[in-house]
């Protein structure tokens, strides 16, 4: 093979590839935002759009490890407001606001260990059982908040949601994310922990008899859940300067929605964190540019919901073709070694 046929054949690979459609849908996001609004290309609004994104952003990325494995958390938004209503609750007894970020980081990991205890040691679908603890979390926000909320936070604070780096547009929560971002993508794609992942969401059995720790990689990714649920917690009661129990519902939506559009198979096994990355950019700038067109957020969520839709069907539609294509295979390969045998 002569090197343009290589290059033509690598160019043919990459273009193939999943994460650089996205970055085809994203650059039409942004033409089609600069004709929407002239206020949508300003760095005012990208800085608005990307501090709005932040908090989805980081549940997005142990949602990602969580996808690989085959498994899902549909609990994350209400561990998020679970998070801010036990931070309220700090406040309003007067202790400092590190005391209680601190207890919000306790109790979202408490979170995320008990979602990660009863998939793995009931040996239960993770599906359900975060449905049952979706509604248990916010249950007990509700409880102890009730409709009360805490705002009066000091402005440090409130910068961590919505302030800028100095003088540019860059919002700190987007730094924290960027920084997140990078060790979970080396985790993902330079480790042999990472890669361990990917084997439980290819073959649950075979990860297990080839010597690799299921349960406690499970445990690992449901408590890390937990955890970056808390820390979105505390970026996103300071982006609203306001802690309550209903903080974060429907935050699963977005949060499933660009994992999926991302490129991570539903069932496990497959995608990138380079791909989530743009997917979470494309659904940002999506969401930014139909507000400046006045779409109201009932209807923005129609339009999360079925971009949800149509990527699973897309993808769906992809796995049944591979599916098809393996069944026609294996009679013919299982005739022929049955002759040769």
């Amino acid at each position: 093979m002569t090197i343009a046929d290589r290059s033509l054949t690598w160019l043919r690979g990459s273009l193939a590839r999943w994460e650089v459609f996205l970055l085809f849908v994203l650059a039409g996001t942004f033409l089609c935002g600069a004709q929407t609004s002239r206020y949508f290309l300003t760095f005012s609004n990208i800085s608005i759009a990307l501090a709005g994104m932040a908090p989805a952003a980081i549940v997005a990325l142990p949602m990602t490890l969580i996808i690989v494995t085959g498994e899902i958390d549909i609990s994350v938004g209400s561990i998020v407001g679970l998070c801010s209503a036990f931070m309220a609750v700090c406040l309003e007894h007067g202790l400092p606001v590190e005391v209680a970020m601190s207890f919000g980081v306790v109790i979202g990991t408490l979170a995320g260990l008990v979602n990660g205890l009863i998939v793995v040691y009931g040996a239960l679908p993770s599906l359900v059982v975060t449905i049952g603890t979706l509604a248990l979390y916010r249950g007990i926000a509700q409880i102890i908040l009730n409709e009360r909320g805490f705002s009066g936070f000091p402005q440090w604070y409130q910068d961590i949601g919505f302030g800028t780096i100095g003088a540019t547009p860059i919002p700190w929560s987007s730094l924290i994310f960027v920084l997140l971002f990078v060790g979970f993508a080396l985790f993902l794609h330079a480790t042999h922990w990472g890669r361990a992942l990917y084997a439980i969401g290819n073959n649950l059995t075979a990860a297990r008899f080839s010597g690799i720790n299921v349960k406690r990689a499970l445990l690992g990714v449901f408590v890390a859940s937990g955890v970056l649920s808390s820390l979105a917690a505390i970026i996103l009661t300071a982006y609203l300067a306001s802690a309550r129990a209903d903080t974060a519902i429907g935050l699963e939506l977005p949060v499933i929605t660009a994992v999926v559009l991302g490129g991570v198979n539903i069932f496990g096994g497959a995608g990138t964190m380079p791909g989530v990355l743009i997917a979470l950019l494309v659904l940002a700038f999506v969401q930014n540019a139909l507000g400046l067109a006045g779409v109201t957020p009932e209807q923005q969520q129609i339009v999360t919901g079925s971009v949800l839709i149509l990527t699973l069907i897309v993808f769906g539609s992809a796995d049944l073709l591979k599916k098809t294509r393996v069944a026609l295979w294996r009679p013919r390969g299982a005739t022929r070694s049955t002759r040769d045998r």
